[in-house]
């Protein structure tokens, strides 16, 4: 087993944990850095450094490192936001790397940067071309769903409340992994060749659920019928034209209005991956990795063993 001196940016988030823990049991030293104010405690058998992520902290914190794996992400997905950080916090990062002579650079990105119609997802796409053109070896890895981003509705079914879906619950369809899983498969591109200098969608085991199949998972779990609500999709294409409107009077509103277009997307695109030739989503083509099951993860919420890790990405 190759052992690599690996830094390790975003480990602070519910992946870049699992990251860090994958990371450390396939041998590797792994140094954190984190903001200031964080919790460090996930992060047990790194070493920590505290700083902001730009030039002079990246600057010496690059000291010996091999590989550096990037799980930053913005929080919200707000234009200003994505910019700050899904590309300049990168590209800082790469700059220093470059500069450091470090061999290999891991970017977690995102699946849905293949039809990009949000901001967040145009500065994803932005960086990736300036990593794929750096003067070392590089894997971006685009996951679909996560377990968290599916998992909302669990506390709404387990009051009584009906499941949502939009259109017909049929409408989207995905294949969700794990942190757990992604974490280790990020873990894997510092020494796989196969998986260096290349764009890797990856999902979780199959096959790809849609909301309905979620419901059913709560049901079979609960032992209750769940009563589904179907939320017509054009109420979301009047909620984003009114806040659309507002938001030229309000920055909040229009702040509201980007998070609603967010939310759209996600209530009409598949996170699976997009055959642009025959205009679209292929559940068959999409990669799998990984043992972990969304059921699973619902019942351990049911149980109250795992908790909703959401945060700001909570949209029910």
């Amino acid at each position: 087993m190759t052992s690599l001196s690996v830094l390790l940016l975003g480990g602070t988030g519910t992946i870049g944990r699992a990251t860090a823990q994958a990371l450390r049991a396939e041998g590797h030293q792994v140094t954190a850095l984190i903001r200031p104010e964080s919790d460090a405690s996930p992060l047990a058998g790194c070493t920590l450094l505290r700083g902001q992520v730009e030039p002079a902290t990246l600057t010496g914190a690059m000291t010996g490192v091999q590989a550096v794996v990037s799980c930053l992400a913005s929080r919200t997905g707000a234009p200003q936001d994505a910019w700050a950080v899904d590309h300049a916090a990168n590209a800082a990062a790469l700059r220093a790397a470059v500069a450091a002579g470090v061999r290999h650079f891991t970017l977690l990105s995102a699946i849905c940067v293949q039809k990009p119609l949000l901001e967040f997802q145009r500065a994803k796409l932005a960086f990736e071309a300036e990593l794929q053109t750096a003067p070392l070896d590089w894997s971006i890895v685009r996951p679909t769903a996560f377990f968290k981003s599916l998992s909302g509705q669990v506390p709404r079914v387990a009051q009584g409340r009906p499941f949502l879906v939009f259109a017909d619950g049929r409408l989207t369809a995905c294949k969700p992994i794990s942190d757990a899983d992604l974490g280790r498969y990020l873990a894997l591109t510092l020494t796989d060749p196969g998986k260096r200098n290349r764009i890797l969608p990856i999902g979780g085991p199959g096959p790809a659920i849609t909301p309905l199949d979620q419901a059913a998972m709560l049901e079979r779990l609960t032992g209750q019928p769940i009563r589904i609500k179907r939320v017509p999709v054009a109420l979301m294409h009047g909620i984003v034209g009114l806040l659309t409107a507002l938001g030229a009077l309000s920055p909040r509103l229009r702040a509201k209005a980007q998070l609603a277009r967010i939310g759209r997307y996600y209530a009409t695109q598949s996170m699976l991956l997009w055959d642009p030739a025959a205009r679209r989503y292929d559940a068959d083509a999409t990669p799998e990795f990984g043992s972990d099951r969304l059921e699973d993860h619902y019942a351990a919420m049911l149980a109250g063993q795992v908790g909703d890790d959401r945060g700001a990405h909570a949209i029910f």
